[in-house]
């Protein structure tokens, strides 16, 4: 390209580049001078590719500074400055160091640390043993006036009074006060550590036991109280409370029906009388802190109890205990209502009862009085205030010489006998759960009331109501029949014999005159029943019969069938669902209210 050439796109560029500022200059819109820019920049690279230059003007170069060695006075001063500074820096880091040792002392000395008398106590790991003895809170009576104690249990409530703290200590059913003022020996951090720990937190608490002069309303131990000298938190609650134990231990506000569906509410229940009442899905979703109640306590401890006289009755009586599996083929009453699963390739279910076991130790292998205590799995899809989908059961099964009046006998023995232990044992609990969940104490007869079904029928249809000899009680019909029971005998306890054979299961024996009914028996309390039984057959080929009319496969009670094979005794018992029998004792309106950790179609957790 020639030297004309070039001062031609020189010239050109000059002028596009003019265009191109005038346009953004007088801010024309960009598809007025965009192709201008396009132009420029393409002469630009044109340019280049002629010259092997950049178009415009060269670069400048960079000016070299020299730097000169600096005078000695002046890097005097320069190090001078430079210690300044490192000094002021270093001061500043001291003060915060000990800014932070002081927060870090006051913190420790506000948590206790260092103390002896208050702070938090060290984790249990086993590490160690000491002299150290805890005295149980229910022991803490005026005849201990005096006396430096120990004591461990939950914070309940702690209120702040001036310089003073008030603690309430829980350790199952009971509670005791402990007062703590500041003193020579009662520091200040001491009074705030205690007012601040969390509700719920384990503590021990030492002191002396001294006789108030007014009793303290809101423990237990009414008659003494704990001048405290030493508090530590063995194990702080680190969560918040879901709900208010106070709300949880409060007493209810009215009376819920027993009877109907169920379902769970997820809130806090406001009654007329304005009070926050804990709904039962909270209870149940913390069961851990539900249990804590009074109420609660009290409740499992009468289970507890129940489960100790019934041994207790039996024993005495000749029986047995045994262990049946939970594991097993087919149905064990040969009903829908079964938990299936895979054992090994072959088809299983969950036990809904030890019923055909407990017969064959019965009646077949020697055993002839046996009972047992254990799960029982039943899947049925009730969502009721008295059905679960697992329970604790308590059966027995008996052999007989000439009657199932022989078994009733002992059932009715055995009912008398927990109904009287559970007053005269548990009287204490009794009380607790009444204070929480009102209820009018249990009526029964000695002997115990004994009505045919028949009777029971024409009780109900005497007032009013509907029923067929030959149809099965509804839960209403169950209810109402309590209710005249009750208003005509004088008893909430009772039971019926000579049930429609069609209404129960295949091994029932049928009664001898009339083929419709059989040898069968329900006991009730409060109108809902709590033990189901029979005599049972014995016969195998009668079994056979039985167990075809009801759609039975005779494979999948080939085993039990065959134990009848050798010489089976004629026998009888029943089955009794220890949650139902505890809730309704008590008055109970929810059997989840009496079940440890309830399993129903909705709720397989905690």
């Amino acid at each position: 390209m020639s030297d004309a050439d070039i001062e031609l796109i020189t010239a050109k560029i000059a002028e596009l580049g003019e265009t191109v500022k005038q346009g953004k200059t007088e801010k024309k819109p960009k598809e007025e001078w965009e192709p201008a820019l396009k132009e420029m920049l393409a002469l630009k690279t044109k340019f280049k590719e002629a010259t092997g230059k950049d178009f415009g003007p060269p670069k400048k170069e960079k000016k070299v500074v020299v730097v000169q060695e600096a005078s000695e006075k002046n890097k005097a001063k320069n190090e001078a400055k430079a210690r300044a500074k490192a000094e002021k820096e270093a001061k500043k880091v001291a003060q915060r160091a000990e800014r932070e040792r002081r927060e870090r002392e006051k913190a420790e000395k506000m948590a206790g640390v260092g103390q002896d008398n208050f702070g938090d106590a060290k984790m249990v790991q086993s590490h160690e043993v000491t002299d150290k003895v805890w005295t149980p809170i229910q022991k803490l009576l005026p005849n201990l006036a005096g006396q430096d104690i120990l004591v461990r249990g939950h914070l309940q409530t702690v209120r702040l009074v001036g310089k003073g703290v008030f603690v309430l200590v829980r350790s199952s059913l009971y509670t005791v006060q402990g007062v703590c003022f500041e003193s020579k020996t009662i520091p200040a951090p001491m009074i705030k550590y205690i007012s601040n720990l969390p509700a719920e937190s384990v503590v021990d608490m030492k002191g002396i036991i001294t006789v108030p002069d007014q009793p303290v309303g809101s423990a237990t131990q009414k008659m003494v109280e704990i001048q405290i000298t030493e508090f530590h938190a063995v194990a702080k609650a680190k969560a918040t409370l879901p709900f208010q134990m106070e709300d949880a231990c409060r007493p209810d506000s009215g009376k819920e029906t027993d009877v109907g569906a169920y379902n769970e509410d997820d809130e806090e229940a406001v009654a007329d009388d304005g009070m926050v009442r804990v709904g039962q899905k909270m209870r149940l979703d913390y069961r851990w802190l539900d249990l804590r109640t009074p109420a609660n306590q009290s409740i499992f401890r009468v289970e507890s109890m129940v489960g100790c006289l019934f041994r207790e009755c039996l024993m005495k009586k000749g029986f047995v205990e045994i262990h049946t599996p939970k594991l097993i083929s087919g149905a064990s009453e040969g009903g829908a209502d079964v938990f299936t699963l895979d054992y090994f390739g072959q088809p299983a279910c969950l036990s809904m009862s030890p019923q055909l076991h407990k017969q064959i130790c019965a009646a077949s292998s020697g055993f002839e009085r046996v009972f047992e205590t254990g799960p029982v799995f039943r899947a049925e899809n009730s969502h009721t205030r008295r059905h679960l989908c697992e329970f604790t059961g308590f059966d027995l099964e008996m052999t007989i010489h000439e009657h199932y009046d022989e078994v009733l006998e002992v059932f009715s023995d055995l009912f008398i006998h927990i109904f009287d232990g559970l007053n005269e044992r548990c009287a204490a609990e009794i009380e607790r759960v009444r204070e929480q969940h009102p209820f009018e104490d249990l009526k029964y007869l000695r002997p115990t009331l004994k009505l045919t079904y028949a009777e029971g029928c024409a009780l109900l249809r005497e007032a009013g109501i509907d029923q067929d000899d030959y149809e099965d009680l509804s839960t209403m019909n169950e209810k109402a029949l309590g209710n005249i029971v009750k208003e005509k005998y004088g008893t909430d306890f009772f039971f019926m014999d000579k049930y429609p054979l069609s209404v129960r299961p295949f091994y029932t024996m049928p009664d001898p005159e009339n083929p419709k009914l059989s040898n069968s028996y329900d006991f009730f309390i409060r109108g809902q029943e709590i033990l189901s039984g029979a005599q049972r057959v014995h016969d195998p080929d009668l079994i056979e019969e039985r167990a075809k009319a009801w759609g039975i496969d005779l494979k999948d009670i080939e085993s039990y069938v065959n134990s009848f094979r050798h010489g089976s005794q004629p026998h009888g018992g029943g089955g009794i669902g220890l949650e139902r029998v505890v809730m309704l004792f008590l008055g109970l309106p929810n059997i989840r209210k009496s079940a440890w950790f309830t399993r129903d179609p909705k709720r397989l957790a905690p």
